[in-house]
């Protein structure tokens, strides 16, 4: 990676500490967040009708451009229970969803709990401009009703069996009460992260949502690419401007 610069610590604590202050305002309830059966048209982006649109998701990861984090204050995410049982399994109109409250995260210090997560094709976030085929988001939220978003990149390779368990789960009378996952196996080993704050990435498109894009990818077949690509070829947002706002990378 080649060298970065890095930013003075204070206009960067200033920066991140202005948008931290309204993130409190984002509920876990808002569609995109609770699997309300909203169907988004995903061709006419143009009509998407956001309240704010200067910190808004996806974006293009420079990571070139990206600020290390301070070594001096929390960084590292933390998982715990990561197996539990699942909710529901369901096409919700715009993505594949798995909801279930098993699993909590440590973030940068503050306690988060998993409200769900789902998938969008192609990857909505890119890393240095490369698309991924697919693109895992893991909503967590705060005590306080902040969210934080984990997003994961998944590639070609050996088969997964958890991302197996949430293709079977889609299946025809399946019963969720009796369906467990371990979110653990849609994760990577390494939890460096990229983080920014923007947005929701369906309506309302509301800001102030936390976002941790790991770079290192997850592998699924071929196979099950092509399962979870048989509900939406198409569920990714596009690219939005970064508008000057802090890049941050954590090694993990």
């Amino acid at each position: 990676m080649p060298k970065l610069a890095i930013a003075p610590p204070l206009i960067l604590s200033v920066a991140l500490s202005l948008a931290l202050a309204g993130a409190c305002a984002v509920q876990a309830n808002e569609p995109a967040a609770a699997g309300h059966h909203e169907v988004y048209d995903y061709d006419r982006q143009e009509s998407w009708q956001a309240a704010s649109a200067r910190s808004q998701s996806p974006i293009d990861i420079v990571t070139a451009s990206a600020v290390a984090a301070d070594a001096a204050e929390p960084g590292a995410i933390e998982f715990s229970h990561t197996h539990g049982p699942v909710d529901k399994v369901e096409d919700n109109g715009h993505a594949v969803q798995v909801d279930t409250h098993a699993t909590e995260a440590t973030i940068r210090g503050r306690h988060f709990k998993l409200a769900q997560f789902h998938f969008h094709s192609q990857s909505e976030h890119t890393l240095d401009g490369r698309h991924y085929p697919l693109e895992g988001h893991f909503v967590f939220k705060a005590q306080d009703g902040r969210l934080a978003v984990i997003g994961v990149m998944y590639e070609q390779g050996q088969a997964n069996p958890v991302a197996q368990d949430v293709l079977d789960g889609l299946q025809p009378g399946r019963k969720p009460a009796q369906h467990e996952i371990d979110i653990e196996g849609l994760l990577p080993k390494s939890h460096a992260y990229y983080h920014y704050l923007g947005s929701l990435t369906t309506p309302p498109l509301t800001e102030n949502v936390e976002w941790y894009v790991m770079p290192a990818p997850v592998t699924m077949s071929q196979r099950q690419i092509d399962g979870f690509l048989s509900h939406y070829r198409r569920n990714n947002r596009n690219l939005q401007p970064l508008n000057g706002r802090p890049l941050i990378r954590y090694e993990g």
